[in-house]
């Protein structure tokens, strides 16, 4: 009887350092992942805010006309679309892949500066493109760390939907 009395506690000690270390491991990969998240949103507001909460910014379009300043910008006057707005000689785009000499663009300008941000439905996606990095790469730490497979599939989904969708936008 003592024999197995010894068995029962060595079973029981087992079993609670294997709570302890899963618990320990899904709350690890859970702040991985939620930090992962935040940064992906972090990164996305930037932009995101001035192209979603257009109420009181200036609106209009922008006419490229100079890229590759060695700064990564492209340049070019401005059109007022919304009340209030006003004509400019030159304002600054970023330029990216998404923007391209002697197209017109609308835009929307960040307060108190003369740099726009690409509106509408191409402007939204591109604004969100971090986060859908964000969640490709929180999708392996949620499969492999969390083990959720299908939370894992659902946030790549997305996260590639999201990618491409603003790929063909742009």
């Amino acid at each position: 009887m003592p024999a197995s009395a010894a068995a029962a506690r060595a079973r029981q000690a087992s079993s609670a350092s294997s709570a302890l270390l899963t618990f320990g491991r899904v709350a690890a990969m859970g702040t991985v992942t939620a930090l992962i998240l935040i940064a992906g949103v972090w990164a996305s507001w930037g932009t995101a805010q001035h192209v979603l909460l257009t109420k009181g910014r200036e609106q209009g379009t922008v006419r490229v006309t100079r890229c590759g300043d060695g700064g990564g910008v492209c340049s070019g006057p401005y059109s007022p679309v919304s009340a209030g707005s006003q004509a400019r000689e030159r304002v600054v785009i970023e330029d990216s892949v998404a923007v391209a000499k002697g197209r017109t663009y609308s835009v929307v300008l960040k307060p108190g500066s003369g740099d726009a941000v690409r509106s509408g439905p191409a402007g939204v996606l591109y604004a969100w493109v971090p986060l859908g990095g964000a969640l490709l790469l929180a999708s392996v730490v949620v499969a492999g760390g969390l083990r959720r497979t299908r939370v894992a599939w659902g946030m790549a989904g997305v996260g590639v939907a999201l990618l491409t969708a603003a790929f063909f936008a742009v």
